[in-house]
């Protein structure tokens, strides 16, 4: 190429990008880690949420997401929140419970009648004392509450009474009180991480492992399970959790617009679970798995005994105003 032609193709390519309109960046990307695939809602709702904060704070905040325990494990972003190493988590209560004990009452099985129940307690005062119980024991701040799913048992036979669960090698998220379940119906439980539950499942290292239909879907258990067992014994939500830090350096405006995004984005990921669960069902029976439903009457009253003893990290008034709500 001629030097001419070098200029006047050079003075093209400005002049081309001088009519593209600029890329807005973020002065600040805040991490948003969670352990989750990039297909579900928690993730695509939570990268929706970068555009939401760009402009609620004028492009002084964005996120960036990173799926799939790719930050670390549940217990790792959960320690990660602390150091600064993540500012935004999705995790289950259980594991906030690690930090506040009481937190965890709302991830404990057969907790609540029905979805109706939870929803109103996540808009309950009760919730909103947890949370700042657990915001003054570890700094860090629970913004909004995702509706999770309703977790049910996965197996290679059916479990359609406490008897079937007897013996039953189960995995379980490594949090204690998610061994709640599976100790009252006599199975034997064993936390694996959540990225290595296909690999258990696949190889026979467990027999069992219990989520909601949308993450049973997303992480394909269903190709090593042959059946779904409707045990619906958690009513499960995510917590999404700014640390410490990254919350401090951030100005009260600034503050209530991450909070008012992450509540958005809460209602995002809620509205495609309920949808999906109404749909799964047959869709996993469409792929040859055995959906079978379960009188959950007995292992309600195998597990409520459990609900204030030894494993309970709540007290009996915190217990009995989340039963008053009506």
């Amino acid at each position: 190429m001629t030097y001419k032609k070098t200029i006047v193709a050079t003075t093209s390519l400005v002049a081309i990008l001088g009519l593209l309109p600029a890329v807005a960046v973020a002065e600040t990307k805040l991490k948003w880690a969670h352990v989750y695939e990039s297909s579900e809602p928690y993730h695509t709702c939570a990268v929706a949420a970068n555009d939401l904060l760009m402009t609620a704070t004028d492009n002084r905040y964005g996120i960036e997401v990173f799926p799939a325990s790719s930050l670390g494990k549940e217990v790792d972003i959960n320690e990660g929140l602390g150091f600064g190493t993540v500012d935004i988590i999705y995790t289950g209560q259980l594991f906030a419970g690690r930090s506040y004990g009481p937190i965890a009452i709302g991830g404990a099985p057969f907790m609540f009648r029905d979805w109706d129940h939870w929803d109103k307690f996540r808009n309950s005062d009760l919730f909103g004392e947890l949370a700042q119980g657990y915001t003054d024991a570890t700094g860090n701040h629970i913004t909004a509450m995702t509706y999770y799913g309703a977790r049910h048992v996965t197996s290679n036979k059916p479990i359609l009474t406490p008897a079937d669960m007897e013996g039953l090698k189960i995995r379980v998220p490594n949090a204690p009180l998610y061994m709640m379940f599976p100790e009252a119906t006599g199975a034997n439980p064993a936390p694996i991480a959540f990225a290595e539950v296909y690999l258990a499942l696949q190889q026979g290292t467990v027999d069992a492992q219990e989520n909601p239909l949308p993450t049973i879907q997303a992480k394909k258990f269903y190709e090593v399970q042959t059946d779904i067992n409707l045990t619906g014994h958690i009513t499960d939500a995510l917590l999404t959790i700014v640390g410490g830090p990254a919350w401090d350096a951030m100005d009260v405006a600034d503050q209530q617009a991450l909070s008012d995004v992450t509540q958005q984005t809460a209602v995002c990921a809620t509205d495609a679970i309920i949808k999906a669960e109404g749909e799964l069902a047959e869709w996993f029976r469409g792929e040859g798995v055995q959906v079978n439903d379960v009188d959950r009457a007995p292992f309600i009253e195998a597990v409520k005994v459990m609900h204030n003893g030894d494993m309970a990290t709540w007290d009996q008034e915190t217990y009995d105003r989340l039963q008053a709500i009506q």
